[in-house]
């Protein structure tokens, strides 16, 4: 059943009942910003999982990659890391392999993971070729066809599609000089594809072929930006727009086929273009939900990029981004670790939230003030059960000396909060 389909005829689904009441949003509006595109519900007809929603009036949701690459395989190690990002409270998986038996790692995960699952259709079409003893430059939309039907048989939920890198938008991007040319991976073998072949992107010119197989699962297209920036100095180029209208536009075509459309964007960008990068967004694709990567505000902090990204990440969120992928602090340097990936959910979820106290107000900060109450009552349990990381509050007060339960250790007699005034 297409959900999205059947809102545009009025008809509310269980999918958006469920998610009124746990966004604590009246069906009415929800099933009006559905159905318009407004909103995307994260489940592929055929998955048996709560749905999870992106989109105007609901909370920002984080997102957590995994996958192996071809140099660093492990299958029980991605198993912990997905275990480590559903713990941790990610909203979504992504699953990004491109090494080792990608499929055999992706029936894994949709079978222990209780959230929507998202994938690169163009990362297995590359490795299927080569197994194959073909370049991914000879690849034709049949190839590439045949994996996304492959994926959304076995269940998932969104996928990221390449289609706004044309010869085009190529040639804008070419008209201004980028320290770093395109840092998209999908985007560098699809422009690659283009200058060898010369032929326009097939993701493009086959692009109403991809959205009848994703109709017919409810399968959320993720629009790719292929040319968002990988340096602050990159950013808000005449490639990025230009690929940012034909992402618009491409998400209409999508809504007209009865698929939803989210747009990913940047990338690396300066804080004072975050804010106005959501704006242009949000009026060039009409409103569909923004998916962005960071924005990584600065270049200078390797093994800290979980912070840079949780700085543009709160930005973004509270303008009006919907759905923050996460950066770990292994971002730039090597394929994550759990522990990288647990941080990287964390600092994501703090950004998602800073974000949420802008743009939904008392809704989102009541946690807040519950969480302040606890403090001056110096009720440490229920600080424990209102934090994000619960389990790193409790190991930090675990680690105080014996016969100062009652306090944080910092201020002794002269705790404030002590204080009857």
């Amino acid at each position: 059943m297409n959900i999205f389909i059947n809102a545009k005829k009025g008809i509310t689904s269980p999918e958006v009942e469920f998610i009124s009441r746990r966004e604590d949003v009246a069906a009415a509006d929800l099933l009006a910003d559905f159905s318009a595109g407004r909103v995307a519900i994260l489940k592929n007809s055929i998955r048996n999982i709560e749905p999870v929603a992106v989109g105007k009036g609901l909370t920002t949701k984080v997102n957590a990659n995994i996958g192996s690459s071809p140099d660093l395989f492990n299958l029980e190690t991605e198993l912990e890391k997905l275990q480590v990002a559903v713990n941790a409270g990610a909203d979504t998986i992504m699953d990004l392999s491109i090494g080792g038996n990608i499929r055999d790692f992706r029936r894994r995960i949709t079978e222990r993971s209780p959230l929507p699952l998202g994938t690169v259709p163009l990362y297995e079409t590359a490795v299927e070729m080569q197994r194959a003893g073909k370049s991914i430059m000879e690849m034709t939309i049949n190839d590439f066809l045949k994996i996304i039907t492959i994926q959304a048989e076995e269940g998932v939920d969104f996928m990221t599609i390449h289609s706004g890198i044309t010869i085009q938008s190529l040639e804008s991007l070419r008209s201004q000089k980028r320290i770093i040319g395109i840092t998209s991976r999908g985007g560098s073998i699809l422009a690659e594809w283009m200058a060898l072949n010369k032929k326009e992107n097939p993701l493009y010119e086959f692009y109403d072929e991809i959205l009848d197989i994703l109709a017919e699962y409810n399968i959320t297209i993720s629009l790719g930006d292929s040319l968002r920036p990988g340096a602050i100095s990159d950013a808000s180029d005449r490639g990025q727009i230009h690929e940012m209208i034909l992402l618009g536009e491409l998400a209409r075509r999508a809504r007209e086929k009865g698929v939803q459309a989210i747009i990913e964007g940047p990338g690396h960008m300066p804080l004072d273009q975050i804010a106005d990068n959501i704006r242009l967004e949000k009026s060039l694709c009409d409103g569909a939900p923004y998916y962005v990567l960071g924005p990584l505000v600065t270049d200078v902090a390797p093994g800290y990029d979980h912070i840079t990204s949780a700085i543009g990440g709160a930005v973004a969120a509270s303008s009006g981004a919907d759905f923050l992928c996460y950066v770990t602090p292994a971002e730039h340097l090597r394929l994550p670790a759990v522990d990288d990936v647990r941080e990287g959910v964390i600092a994501s979820k703090i950004a998602a939230h800073a974000g949420d106290i802008v743009k939904l107000g008392s809704k989102a900060r009541k946690w807040d003030n519950e969480m302040s109450t606890a403090r001056k009552k110096l009720d440490w349990e229920n600080m424990f059960r209102l934090s994000i990381d619960r389990e790193k509050a409790e190991r930090f007060r675990a680690e105080l000396p014996s016969g100062l339960e009652d306090q944080c250790s910092m201020c002794g007699d002269f705790c404030a909060i002590k204080k009857k005034i």
